[in-house]
């Protein structure tokens, strides 16, 4: 047996990391500035988190939602404090795709209604009803059934509200600043603009902060710069340091019933102490100010940059659009400076470091960056 033939791979393999820094196996070192699409939020292998896992792993590694698991409802209260969302309720499952899932299913049985509102260039999971609302037909087959979901422009108000008007909506769903597109932002106008909308029309904002939640724009979720609120918010990604959970947080007027929802993973053991070992560490480190400071820093030492068509993003979900002759400066990067980062297609470079990362090693970046641009 092989394996499917799905991932374009590097001719690299990480066998060891530390903070920021990744060794492959023949010993060479990387700097990592992509923590595996905005998974690693707390450093490779942070004592703490490592010391957390390896105990409740030696009592505890796994049973089912059949029985009571407190650490679901420590997680629950720790989040609630930290996101400022105190008075939602939390569903625990297994991946971004997994929870826009289950989102968009309560958003359908809290209306009765089955139209979906998204966005273009939107991505929101390979699932069934996620992909559907992800403005990619290459990735969705034909039993992803688009029928009930509708797309309009980001940041056209206008443009959402004949599409909702038309009525038969449960749900508008909307990236808090869109990952995979290539880092584009709604505008707090138009969050807020969405969030009338669904007043007037009867059906719920989601709020999609897989990518752009645990404090890596700058504050816990990337709607907060605006001082808008969602129905309904899910979160994964950073959520557990490369653990695999994700989370849908309801808002108190969504009831729940029995057998409405349902995992077996979900919310395991080492889920929830991976996920409260993250919190810990982004509080007790200050890492969401630190996201906002480097940011900072990022947006100020790329400024007037020749390689640089555009800077976009907020703390530490950037996007570096290039200029058309250093389409390729990724490799370069990668092979001759060993810095891991992202891509949005040849033309943009997403930097999604771990929130710990240091003042020294963003200046590092800056210059190997400024050699193979001069």
């Amino acid at each position: 047996m092989h394996l499917f033939d799905v991932y374009p791979l590097w001719d690299i393999e990480p066998v060891k990391g530390l903070d920021t820094t990744l060794w492959d196996k023949d010993g060479v070192e990387y700097t990592d500035l992509y923590g595996g699409h905005a998974v690693i939020s707390v450093g490779h292998c942070h004592p703490h988190y490592v010391k957390a896992l390896s105990e409740q792993l030696g009592n505890l590694g796994f049973y089912s939602n059949a029985v009571q698991n407190s650490l679901q409802k420590d997680l629950a209260t720790r989040l609630g404090k930290a996101c400022g969302y105190e008075d939602y309720a939390l569903f625990l499952c297994n991946s971004g795709a997994e929870a826009n899932e289950n989102a968009l299913k309560v958003a359908s049985f809290h209306t009765g209604k089955a139209k979906v509102l998204a966005f273009r260039k939107a991505f929101h999971g390979r699932t069934s009803g996620a992909v559907a609302a992800t403005d990619n037909p290459k990735i969705q087959a034909p039993f992803n059934s688009t029928e009930n979901i509708a797309f309009s422009p980001l940041n056209d108000l206008e443009s959402a509200e004949r599409e909702l008007a038309a009525g038969g909506f449960a749900a508008v769903i909307i990236e808090g600043i869109q990952g995979v597109a290539g880092i584009y932002e709604p505008t707090g106008e138009f969050l807020h603009g969405l969030r009338s909308l669904c007043d007037k029309y009867g059906c719920l904002l989601i709020i999609d902060e897989i990518q752009s939640g645990y404090g890596r724009t700058g504050r816990f979720f990337a709607h907060q710069h605006h001082g808008v609120r969602a129905d309904i918010i899910t979160t994964a990604k950073g959520m557990a340091n490369g653990f695999p959970i994700g989370g849908v947080l309801i808002s108190p007027s969504v009831k729940a019933t029995y057998g409405m929802l349902g995992t077996t993973f979900g919310g395991n053991h080492l889920a929830c102490t991976a996920a409260l070992a993250v919190l810990d560490i982004i509080e007790n480190e200050h890492l969401i100010e630190n996201a906002q400071k480097i940011g900072e820093y990022f947006k100020t030492a790329f400024k007037g940059d020749k390689a640089v068509k555009e800077y976009r993003g907020k703390g530490l979900m950037i996007g570096l659009e290039l200029n058309e002759e250093h389409i390729g400066l990724r490799n370069r990067l990668l092979f001759e400076k060993h810095f891991f980062t992202g891509a949005a297609g040849a033309g943009v470079i997403r930097l999604l470091p771990s929130l710990t990362i240091s003042q020294a090693t963003a200046e590092s970046f800056v210059t190997a960056w400024k050699e193979l641009t001069l």
